[in-house]
């Protein structure tokens, strides 16, 4: 319970001022990353927004290309976590008074290259001046067949938690970025260091596996805010459990040595933002073929526990004692 006058965090600020102006079904209650809107036969539109800001998501000095890749890419993560496909996006620039048009080059260079990978073009936005720092916002549009879009809010108790790629490697990489002196007591080797880096600075939207969610998963969402807290997120929409063991959760070589150098990382990695995997909640007899299909798209994954009838989500070590995770999600307030 917030007390009068206290300022509420992130979620409840939703809960308490926004969630009641989401009053069209496709918004869900804005318990979801995406709202959802029928195109009528066979298709809906899958939208979804972020924003990114200067000193919060991304070093001011960061390369521009690279932070328009990053506004982009968060965006794609959450269609591919509905089963989405991309198709197009608005971009709302937010610029301070010192930029300049070769920055501003190199930033349309970064999303000229992403849209293209990725085939997303740019549809509109607005662009406007900034008295603080940089602010970058994208709002994302997907297609996904009508009646297939998946939600966070649909996970069933006896589902297998599945997860892609690997976890930690951004958060790693900011701790390393913010404190190079602990870093260098980690010992990693330069290409190591270079991958936690470029993890945090370049995030890796899965859209290749959004098929693989369409077809076979139950439930899913993208990690952003540390895989500890989104299951924890998934759990309350679902109105279920669920148990994680630590020791299946996969780990990049990198992301391994620092931990084995310094292992209460554990937890950072547990619970830091910026993975932008995918973490889906499947039904026992899918997981073969939710597994088959992203390997067939390039995208590894892995089973990490599993969905129970009750309410949070725990992590586990090998003995099944339960590991202390703090908040476990990264907080904008």
């Amino acid at each position: 319970m917030t007390a009068a006058g206290e300022r509420p965090g992130e979620m409840a600020l939703i809960e308490r001022f926004f969630a009641p102006l989401a009053t069209d079904p496709g918004a869900a209650g804005l318990t979801d990353d995406a709202a959802v809107l029928s195109l009528g036969p066979g298709e809906e539109l899958v939208a979804t927004t972020d924003a990114l800001a200067a000193g919060v998501h991304f070093f001011p000095d960061d390369p521009p290309g690279a932070i328009a890749a990053k506004a982009l890419r968060v965006n794609l993560s959450d269609l591919a976590a509905k089963g989405a496909r991309p198709r197009g996006y608005l971009l709302t620039l937010a610029l301070p008074a010192d930029w300049t048009v070769d920055w501003l080059a190199a930033f349309a260079a970064g999303l000229a290259a992403d849209q293209a990978d990725y085939g997303c073009p740019l549809l509109g936005g607005d662009t406007i001046r900034s008295p603080a720092g940089l602010m970058v916002s994208v709002a994302a549009f997907g297609i996904a067949p009508a009646g297939r879009t998946v939600r966070r809010g649909t996970a069933a108790p006896g589902d297998r938690l599945v997860v892609t790629g690997t976890i930690g490697d951004a958060a790693l990489g900011l701790v390393a970025r913010n404190e190079p002196a602990r870093a260098a007591a980690w010992r990693l080797a330069d290409a190591d260091a270079a991958f936690l880096d470029d993890r945090f600075l370049l995030p890796r939207p899965r859209v290749a596996a959004a098929a693989a969610v369409a077809a076979h998963a139950r439930a899913a969402m993208d990690v952003s805010d540390g895989l500890a807290g989104d299951l924890g997120r998934m759990c309350k929409a679902s109105g279920v459990a669920a148990v994680v063991e630590a020791a299946r959760v996969p780990l990049s070589p990198a992301a391994a040595a620092a931990i084995l150098a310094e292992p209460g990382l554990l937890a950072r990695a547990l619970t830091g933002g910026d993975d932008y995997e995918i973490l889906a909640a499947v039904p026992p007899g899918a997981v073969a073929p939710y597994l088959a299909t992203c390997a067939a798209a390039g995208v590894a994954a892995a089973e990490i526990g599993t969905v129970e009838a009750g309410a949070g989500a725990r992590f586990v070590d090998g003995r099944g004692a339960e590991l202390a995770l703090g908040a476990g999600a990264y907080a904008h307030f």
